[in-house]
């Protein structure tokens, strides 16, 4: 018996500060990336399709992007942080890794 199928794996590419076109507020928007891989015995082998969006973090609102315009976005986001002094990345909270 060979199972086999597909899996979603979503991934966090950036937080941005956006006006929403559906609902209109200056919100957080999230760029994801959301990738479609064949698995096999669950494991993830060939990836099948690649999307990007943007969701609004107010409204819930999601559009579709391509990739380039999810690049763009992607170093905007990364150059706002530089450029604010906060961390590229959003999961760090200002402490340094502990060396234990």
């Amino acid at each position: 018996m060979v199972i086999f199928g597909w899996r979603q794996y979503a991934h966090r590419l950036a937080v941005l500060t956006l006006v929403c076109r559906s609902c209109g507020n200056p919100a957080a928007h999230m760029l994801r990336k959301l990738v479609t891989k064949f698995t096999l015995f669950f494991v993830p082998l060939i990836p099948l399709s690649t999307k990007h969006s943007l969701q609004c973090t107010w409204c819930g609102a999601e559009s579709k992007l391509t990739k380039q315009q999810a690049t763009e976005l992607a170093g905007r986001a990364q150059t706002e942080n530089v450029h604010s002094g906060q961390p590229a990345d959003p999961s760090w909270h200002g402490q340094p890794p502990r060396n234990y």
